[in-house]
Order: structure tokens, then sequence, then C-alpha cells
């Protein structure tokens, strides 16, 4: 798919890939997910970068990181944190979780107990966190990247759907091209212990996530749109369709794809390059393999067929 990036955003995405070589697509559509105000759940094999992304990422956006490894025993106090009682002051004081930040790595998600998946639900969709009736507000902006392993992995836990449903785009990054590869192997790329270099301010960030929120959208697009939810729902290929909470995510990022270019108006074009990214982890074929490709090969094939 042929798109360009505006140059007020390509300085974010080169400084990232000064540590995540050959991948700009991917960079790309990180960043479109946080300023559509979603979050982003990455799904591939160990050591292809997945933590590499989320620390740069935060780091060039300017934004407070925090990390939480998920593992078999971990509760759901250890995220959000807990009441605890202070002898000296008589009384009960919240200790905040790892939670408490704006750009959360919950690292390998799907290792932990559903009852510890669960504790992010509230958080990935109000930004707010609710101990012992007391609501939490959470910093704004609030920006999750999921990472897990492989289902087929021992030791893993599927996330429900009602979880897989918070996270507004889902992919994986991949191996490296061949070239990048090689530029790694000679030891071209940087340490990934380097921190980059803050390039935007709070300030900036909202004002891009609100020019975002304010692309236009035209009739015409919004038919097409329809279409497309339509057909995830009544093709019968499909286990289920798009719930509302995934439109309004594909919309959401379709407008942000479209910022990233400049534009303040979206295409069907943009609706191509992220339709695959939104759906890939909402949706379940009936019969056969999952993957993006697939996806987006049966929705706009059949679409584009009946225009």
């Amino acid at each position: 798919m042929n798109y360009t990036i505006s140059p007020e955003f390509t300085p974010i995405i080169d400084a990232i890939e000064t540590y995540l070589m050959g991948k700009r697509e991917t960079i790309a559509l990180s960043l479109a997910t946080f300023f559509a105000g979603g979050h982003l759940l990455l799904e591939d094999i160990p050591g292809v970068g997945k933590t590499t992304l989320a620390k740069h990422l935060s780091q060039v956006l300017g934004l407070d990181f925090g990390r939480v490894q998920f593992t078999s025993d971990m509760l759901p106090s250890d995220i959000l944190g807990v009441n605890y009682y202070n002898q000296k002051e008589g009384g009960f004081i919240f200790k905040k979780g790892p939670i408490f930040t704006s750009f959360l790595l919950a690292d390998e998600i799907n290792r932990s107990m559903p009852k510890t998946q669960s504790a992010l639900l509230q958080a990935m969709e109000e930004g707010v966190v609710t101990i012992d009736a007391t609501p939490y507000a959470l910093p704004k902006p609030f920006f999750v990247i999921g990472t897990q392993n492989p289902h087929e992995e021992v030791g893993t836990f599927a996330l429900p759907n009602s979880q897989l449903d918070r996270f507004m785009c889902s992919f994986g990054i991949g191996y490296p091209d061949k070239a990048s590869e090689r530029e790694i192997l000679k030891g071209e790329t940087r340490h990934s212990s380097a921190i980059s270099k803050a390039l935007l301010t709070p300030a900036q960030t909202q004002s891009y996530m609100k020019r975002a929120s304010v692309v236009k959208l035209s009739e015409t697009l919004l038919d097409f749109l329809q279409d497309i939810i339509e057909f995830t729902r009544n093709s019968g290929l499909f286990e289920y369709g798009l719930s509302t909470r995934g439109a309004l995510s594909l919309t959401a990022m379709i407008k942000s794809w479209a910022m990233l270019q400049g534009r303040s108006y979206s295409t069907a074009d943009d609706a191509h390059m992220v339709t695959a990214v939104v759906c890939a982890h909402r949706l379940r074929f009936k019969e056969g393999a999952t993957t993006a490709a697939r996806i987006h090969h049966e929705i706009f094939t059949q679409i584009l067929s009946d225009t």
C-alpha cells in the first residue's frame, strides 16, 4: 500500500527506526494507534523488538514509562495497587501500582491468569482504576502496549474477547529484511539500552490527538466503512463480526492514519491500510487460519466486487 508520512512526523519514526531498523510501517502504525487514543497488542516470537519499540516510542513521545512483566502467579493488586493500613496515621492508604503511568508495557500479558488479565479492563476503557469502591484516575494520555507470545507456547492463557476488544490494533513486528539485519549484525544499529530524546511536549501530544479526532470522514467513506462492518457480521465467514467498539476503533484509526500523512480528511486507501490491523484480533474465521492478510483479502475482494 502506497502512503507518504508527513514531514511533521518523520523525525519521530526516524528516531525509533534507529533502534528498530527496517520497520517504518510498524512504527507508523504504532504511532497512529497512540494518536487515535487506542491501545496496541503486539503478538510475535521473543527477540524481534517488541520491547524496544515500546520503550523508544514512549521516550520520543516524552511519556512516563512503566513496565509490568506478567507471570502466572501475578495478582491484580500487583498491577493496580492496594490499600494498606498505616499504623502511624491510623488509617488505610492507597499504594499505587505500576499501572499509574502514561505509557504501560504489559509484557507477555498472556502468561498471567485470566483474573489478572482482567485487571486492565476498566483502565483501558475508562482511564480509571477502582479499588475498594474508590475510583482513581489514570494519567492522560494513558496508552497500553500489550505483548504476547504465540498461543501454542506452553504456559500461556488466551486473552478473552472482552480483553482483546480493548486493544485498538494488533500486529506482529516480524523479522527484519535482509539489508536491515545485515546492518544489525554488523553492529550499525544503536544499543537497546540507549535513550531516545523526547521530540514532543505534552501539549503537542494532546494537540495531535485532538487533530486526529477531527479528521473528516465523507459520507461516501462512511458508506464504505459500514459495508466493511456489515460484511464482518453477515458474510458467514467469521464466528462473530465487529463490535460497536471495534467499528469505532476502525474509524479512529483511519482518521489518525490520515493525519500522519498530513491530511485533514480520510480516504478509502486509509481504510485499506488499517482495517486488517484493527480486525486481526477481533475476527476469527469459522474455517481455516485467521491472519491479517486473509482478513484484508476476504473483506476488500468481496466489497470491491460488489461496488
